[in-house]
């Protein structure tokens, strides 16, 4: 290893060192003595880097040759419209919004049953945009347009040897018997029902074939409690549900369809176990999938004007009822957008994202799919396990999604090392902040291919800051705000390097409307103008532009820290209190006795679950928290009140933990209820 490091340039300046860093991954992946060897990839990445100035910014870990940059769907769009330069490409974007969507609905090839007036009402109100004025479709009908041979979903169960394949036309086929099912059933046009069941190859047909009949889906995810179900059934107004007896998760059956009887639920159509032929015993007045299903595998897609709701989602309700967001057939437009030209979509493709339609990614993977013409892949199951990476290889997967925690998970277990994930072409990662070691460790397990920073919103149906595969990819950073959609960081109203993002309006997917809150109140009321006048949008996260055109994510603006006036974010006290003995850990600020006095309680998860009930471990990572923040943040942060040692972190979504405000709450709680033991 050392004689085959020993030619390599000095890393002397900083296109010096990526040419560096490219051979020796190259080297690192192909000798099979280190291949698997992290420790010593990590080292030597931070070796080459070491000496990297502020204003190159972060080292990338992988770089794009410029033929396949050329090859990509940025790149030809370049090229149709003249631009040498990415940002050029950004630019116009913005500046020509009509034309951008125009080139868009063209790729894809929209069926619209009346074609628009335009893209863009001339009259449009900025927070409500009028989008394709005079128009008729339905978006489903747009996800059947590949060689209706074409595989359009692979599938396996945990614990099963049983793969599934499901083709276009079978999928348009069952997506029918849906709609055809859901007329016999009464459900009237623009009615709603909830979809409470993991990501299935029927529960993709459910979903497309409602959209098909004129109806609209609540999404709700199927690790829902009983009430919380209830809560969003209520809200989303749902007639009937879709649900399935159960499924194996992490080798025990998580029973679904009994949260919504326990929750007194609407009328229910049941679907069996995987394996299993008829549904268990069901309530009066349910419905077994085998006599729902219409009989007719021909449907004709119910046309809808561009704003009528496709789908109800949720955001993340703690104190109060969730944001109840809808979806309309536009917004898809700007998921397989943000797919074909962020995460460069191909036919080819074969697309992974552990998810389900109780979160928008569950919609975002089935248009950015479909419309695209690639493949779904699905997996019923647990993530975190080796018999999804092995999944992931005999799917020949080429785009995988993530989330930072499940990325941990793997990191700590080793999980998928050894696999071959080389047909992989990129991974992408949202949900929350990740880290530049879990990201380098994500690229390291495919032999270093591009990670697509990925961040936005239920409200957004996309992103508003990501990556492109026409540039360089550091990990734990963004490149781009989203083609169509610009942005602004002010700190205290100024622009600034660090601050709130903002997000300038109009762009497809922004939401123009909440079923239970006020939209303009949420996200435009009492808000400047920008220093061009632009109306802005509020959005909540905290945002900085580094060196080199990178950017990082600092968390919502509700996890800001502010210690007795010494602001940081909560991400980064979590990143400087990184420990070998602990999974994950967030911090939080508490007013213990009312005096307005905050001090620092860390919330962390050990590795070893035993730790748990340990005193002599949370006082050792007390010590050791207080010294890294010292050394690595601000000695003013640096006395730890107190860590709080739990088995998970307490989770507000799928990837997402809970606040700042929230962990304030929940410490409280129980400084109050270990009050109540003693007295």
């Amino acid at each position: 290893m050392r004689g085959a490091l020993s030619h390599l340039p000095p890393a002397s300046t900083a296109d010096r060192q990526v040419e560096t860093w490219t051979q020796v991954s190259r080297i690192l992946v192909s000798e099979p003595s280190v291949r698997w060897n992290f420790d010593l990839h990590r080292d030597l990445y931070r070796w080459v880097y070491a000496d990297r100035s502020q204003e190159a910014g972060p080292g990338p870990a992988w770089v794009p040759a410029p033929a396949d940059a050329a090859r990509s769907n940025v790149g030809r769009l370049m090229k149709k419209r003249g631009f040498s330069a990415y940002l050029e490409l950004h630019r116009w974007s913005v500046e020509h919004r009509e034309e951008f969507w125009a080139d868009l609905v063209q790729e894809f090839g929209v069926v619209f049953r009346r074609p628009p007036q335009r893209i863009l009402s001339r009259n449009t109100d900025l927070a409500r945009p009028d989008w394709f004025p005079g128009a008729e479709l339905n978006i489903a009908e747009s996800c059947f347009q590949a060689d209706p041979e074409k595989i359009a979903i692979l599938a396996a169960w945990e614990g099963s040897p049983d793969h599934s394949r499901l083709t276009y036309r079978e999928l348009r086929g069952l997506s029918a018997r849906v709609a055809s099912g859901l007329a016999a059933l009464g459900v009237g046009r623009g009615e709603r029902v909830a979809l409470l069941m993991p990501m299935t190859p029927e529960s993709v047909a459910i979903y497309l074939g409602t959209i098909l009949a004129g109806r609209c889906v609540v999404g709700i995810a199927d690790t829902s409690a009983p009430p919380e179900f209830a809560k969003r059934a209520r809200i989303g107004g749902a007639r009937a549900v879709f649900t399935i007896d159960a499924y194996v998760r992490d080798e025990k059956e998580h029973g679904v369809y009994e949260k919504v009887v326990a929750a007194d639920g609407p009328r229910a159509i049941v679907l069996p176990s995987h394996g299993e032929q008829e549904t268990r015993t069901i309530r009066a007045g349910d419905v077994a999938w085998e006599d729902f299903l219409g009989d007719g595998k021909e449907f004709t897609a119910v046309p809808c004007r561009p704003s009528d709701p496709t789908n109800i989602l949720f955001s993340s309700g703690t104190t109060k009822d969730p944001k109840a967001i809808p979806w309309t057939h536009v917004t898809p437009i700007k998921s397989a957008a943000d797919a074909f030209l962020h995460h460069d979509a191909q036919e080819s493709d074969v697309l992974a994202w552990p998810t389900s339609f109780g979160w928008m990614m569950g919609p975002w993977l089935t248009y950015a799919s479909l419309i695209n013409r690639a493949t779904m892949a699905l997996f019923i199951g647990a993530p975190q396990r080796r018999e999804f990476g092995e999944f992931v290889e005999h799917a020949g997967v080429t785009m995988l999604g993530v989330v930072p925690k499940l990325v941990r998970s793997w990191m700590t277990g080793r999980t998928m090392e050894g696999l071959d994930w080389s047909r992989i072409r990129l991974f992408s990662s949202t949900a929350e902040p990740s880290t530049p070691d879990e990201m380098l460790y994500l690229m390291f397990l495919a032999g270093y291919r591009p990670i697509i920073e990925y961040c936005g919103g239920t409200e957004i149906g996309g992103g508003y800051i990501t990556g492109t595969v026409v540039q360089p990819c550091a990990p734990s950073t963004f490149t781009t705000p989203a083609l169509g959609l610009d942005l602004l960081i002010l700190d205290d109203g100024t622009p600034a390097p660090r601050g709130e993002v903002f997000l300038i309006p109009p762009s497809i997917g922004l939401s123009n409307e909440l079923l239970n809150y006020d939209h303009f109140a949420e996200y435009y009321a009492g808000l400047p103008q920008g220093p061009n006048g632009e109306v802005l949008r509020r959005h909540g996260d905290q945002l900085e532009r580094l060196g080199g055109g990178y950017y990082r994510h600092h968390g919502r603006i509700d996890d800001m820290i502010n210690l007795n006036g010494v602001k940081t974010s909560a991400e980064e006290i979590r990143s400087a209190i990184g420990h070998e003995a602990v999974y994950d850990a967030k911090p939080t600020a508490v007013d213990i006795d009312g005096s307005g006095q905050h001090v620092l309680v860390i919330y962390a998860v050990p590795r070893d679950p035993a730790q748990v009930d340990s005193p002599d471990f949370r006082e050792r990572l007390r010590q050791d928290f207080r010294r890294a923040i010292k050394e690595k943040l601000n000695p003013l942060l640096a006395h730890v009140h107190d860590v709080v040692l739990v088995p998970e972190l307490p989770q507000a979504g799928p990837g997402k933990t809970r606040t700042t405000k929230e962990l304030q709450r929940d410490y409280l709680a129980r400084i109050r209820a270990s009050a109540g033991r003693s007295a």
